[in-house]
């Protein structure tokens, strides 16, 4: 099947949010949303989702799914937000336990923060499949960025998350918690595997100078011309390119915030006595 895909680019965060349903039906998906967020004054506003409402709304589109590729380090996610204009569930894949379990200790959460994925609505297995109406969609485990990153193959598109970017702009980052290069190479190879003209959406672009953002590739592209991981790099040459350009970048502008809140299934922590939910910054850890 050949799904219909409706991107929606954020500019500060670089994020593509996609809306994925069938000609002639009118259950969707909602892949890898946003919620706006601003740094300096701890403020979340929602012009990001309401785009995506609005678009649903306009083409009458019923939502069964809102997904989650991984738990976000550079951008809040507005699943709940979603879910209570649109309905539908929010699902993740199954090794988000494992990225809670971490980031519970890193951030010495509240007691009751149960590392057990319970905040979302449904965990996907590897292989495991959900529908969309008439549409199928399936989780693919492809962890390397970290543990609990999966990709949802539907029709002959692949919403690939952080794994691979445009083909300019190469692979994620392997050096947060739970990252590994190696699992990350064998992740990619999996996609590639594919047939060459399956469509890859990535979760994010970072244009060079002078090309316009841009979220979909084929495979045959990726294997051509991805400056990380196109036909002939071995895994070693990879893990070294990896390794080695880990070293060299920043932690995410929004690391902090984004992960307390999207282990959450993008909910805030728990409002303390004065009715004001609060973020932690864990002081040299990261």
């Amino acid at each position: 099947m050949h799904p219909n895909v409706e991107p929606f680019f954020e500019p500060v965060t670089g994020t593509v949010t996609y809306v994925v349903w069938q000609d002639g039906r009118k259950e969707c998906a909602i892949i890898d949303s946003v919620l706006d967020y601003d740094p300096k004054a701890g403020r979340t506003t929602t012009a990001s989702a309401d785009r995506v409402i609005a678009f649903v709304g306009q083409h009458a589109l019923q939502v069964q799914w809102i997904l989650e590729t991984h738990a976000h380090a550079d951008h809040l996610s507005a699943a709940p937000y979603l879910r209570r204009a649109l309905g539908g569930k929010i699902a993740i894949g199954s090794r988000i336990r494992t990225v809670q379990s971490v980031f519970k200790t890193l951030f010495h959460l509240e007691p009751a923060f149960s590392a057990d994925g319970s905040q979302f609505d449904r965990l996907l297995d590897d292989g495991e499949t959900f529908a969309i109406g008439d549409l199928e969609g399936r989780a693919i485990a492809v962890p390397g960025h970290t543990p609990a990153d999966v990709a949802y193959q539907i029709g002959d598109a692949v919403f690939v998350g952080d794994t691979l970017f445009m083909p300019d702009v190469g692979t994620a980052r392997c050096d947060f918690p739970g990252g590994d290069a190696h699992a990350l190479y064998q992740s990619i190879r999996k996609l590639l595997d594919m047939p060459a003209q399956t469509r890859l959406f990535v979760c994010h672009d970072y244009p060079p100078a002078g090309r316009d953002p841009a979220w979909q590739a084929t495979v045959a592209a990726q294997r051509q011309s991805n400056i990380h991981m196109h036909d002939g790099v071995s895994e070693a040459e990879f893990v070294a390119m990896r390794e080695a350009r880990d070293k060299t970048l920043a932690m995410p502008v929004l690391i902090l915030p984004a992960i307390q809140v999207n282990i959450r299934a993008g909910e805030f922590p728990p409002p303390e006595a004065n009715g004001t939910s609060y973020l932690k910054i864990p002081l040299n850890v990261l």
